[in-house]
């Protein structure tokens, strides 16, 4: 799309001179005086403005005002023939870009409006990206409708707008960090820098360099200052993850920063006051911890400030086929596939399933079920031998059926079959279940009665009749 600019000049022949030579590269429109601008303002947007300082009844501080004031905000450069310091000063404090005195050199001219238009596109760039920031983080997205879900949620929006720091407890893979994202762009810092730092990924020297900095010649290496992980979380939020890793030395200085608010570099002598919220998650006990001597317990009432506690995964099995839509749309999307479809006996085993790896266990599943797809269709008899268990025979008082179609207690699925064995198990109490019936049996099943009958022949040990 050819850039579009308006020109606003009272003089003709400089208006009509500027239009003749940017024509080629530009869909130019002019204006004799502010009014005219307001005008054409009003009524298409604009990428670029280029107007003089001083002209009859308003001047160019008005034209400034009206374009940076419109939905669209369009780059303005200022023209005039006076060039002192003082006008450059108060078009620059109204927003203009730049400042060019007449008469205008054109190849400056153009020199500036390219610059004008590669800051207005990375502009644009970076409020589309924050806004499918906000989109993808926002404490709306999270995924789930279980009561110990919408319990940490609701608790969430309270504290997100406060400047708390936040401590997030839970087992591994489910979702510290993003409910750490979540609460930092639904709070008043979410335009300011989100800084994640995996504690337990670093040695001690490493880290304390990594959150505080270091000054030139501090120890071997450090050939230059270096800023760290808190200075560059200013007026935002750092987020410590694993914070239960963290040596004695890096726990007094944490502690230093959320007493006084500011950090020292390593090496360094001068405190650097900084305005920055922290949130720590931990998949440790801290208390615990505290107890066993490991942690300071004054920088963990320090922490503890707002305590969350994300539920694990076998906790909200609820949530789980609502985790399972969202994640197969989401690789059947990025993968370019057709949206693959659960079986409702598949669905029951994975519901049924522990997920001792959590949500990140269950995403990670969701994408290799989507790659390596067989079909449209995902159904029991596609699942690994981890899911297809049955129940524990202790879940069925003695002389119980189970029925194969129903979902076990979450963590009950036995795991010491081979997948065949599991298979001629649900097969048999499928039948014992329907009384030998092999068409009510493969209903159970959710085969159909030929398939039940070749498994029958293939595994005679099922020792069952037709009735």
């Amino acid at each position: 799309m050819v850039p579009s600019v308006l020109i606003v000049d009272d003089e003709k022949h400089t208006r009509e001179g500027l239009q003749q030579a940017l024509a080629d590269t530009y869909d130019v429109s002019v204006a004799a005086n502010a009014d005219e601008a307001f005008n054409l303002l009003e009524h298409q947007p604009f990428d670029i403005v280029l107007t003089d300082l001083r002209m009859p009844g308003k001047s160019g501080l008005k034209i400034i005002d009206k374009a940076l004031g419109l939905p669209q905000r369009p780059v303005v450069l200022m023209m005039t023939a006076y060039g002192n310091i003082e006008s450059a000063v108060e078009a620059m404090k109204r927003g203009a870009a730049d400042f060019l005195t007449k008469p205008v050199n054109i190849e400056r001219l153009e020199v500036l409006m390219q610059r004008a238009l590669k800051t207005k596109t990375l502009e644009v760039q970076v409020e589309q990206l924050q806004e499918r920031l906000d989109e993808k983080f926002k404490i709306e997205g999270i995924i789930g409708t279980s009561a110990k879900l919408q319990a940490v949620i609701d608790k969430m929006r309270l504290v997100a707008p406060s400047r708390a720091t936040i401590l997030i407890e839970g087992e591994s893979g489910t979702g510290k960090e993003l409910i750490a994202q979540a609460i930092h762009q639904s709070s008043p810092r979410a335009r300011a820098p989100f800084v994640a730092v995996h504690c337990a990924a670093l040695s001690e020297n490493l880290l304390e360099s990594e959150l505080f900095g270091h000054e030139r010649g501090s120890f071997t290496g450090a050939t230059e200052r270096r800023v760290g992980r808190f200075e560059s979380a200013t007026g935002g939020t750092l987020f410590l993850d694993e914070i239960g890793e963290i040596s004695t030395s890096t726990q007094v200085k944490l502690l230093r920063f959320l007493e006084t608010k500011a950090v020292e570099r390593v090496g360094g002598s001068k405190p650097i006051s900084l305005d920055v919220r922290l949130v720590a998650a931990t998949n440790r006990s801290l208390e615990q911890m505290v107890r066993e001597g490991k942690f300071r317990e004054d920088l963990f009432f320090r922490l503890n400030v707002v305590r969350l506690v994300t539920p694990p995964l076998r906790e909200r099995s609820e949530d789980i086929p609502l985790l399972l839509a969202h994640f197969i749309g989401l690789f059947s999307k990025e993968n370019d596939t057709p949206l693959l479809s659960i079986e409702p006996g598949a669905l029951r085993m994975l519901q049924a399933f522990a997920w001792p790896g959590n949500i990140r266990e269950l995403r990670n599943f969701c994408e290799n079920a989507v790659v390596v797809r067989r079909g449209g269709r995902l159904t029991e008899y596609d699942l690994e031998s981890k899911f297809r268990g049955v129940a524990l025979a202790g879940q069925a008082g003695d002389g119980a059926v189970v029925d194969p179609r129903a979902p076990a207690a979450p963590g009950n699925w036995a795991g010491n079959f081979s997948v065949e064995e599991n298979e001629k198990r649900l097969l048999r109490e499928a039948l014992l279940k329907a009384r030998g019936n092999r068409t009510a049996a493969a209903a159970l099943m959710g085969i159909s009665r030929r398939t039940l009958h070749r498994k029958i022949v293939q595994w005679p040990d099922l020792d069952v009749i037709d009735r």
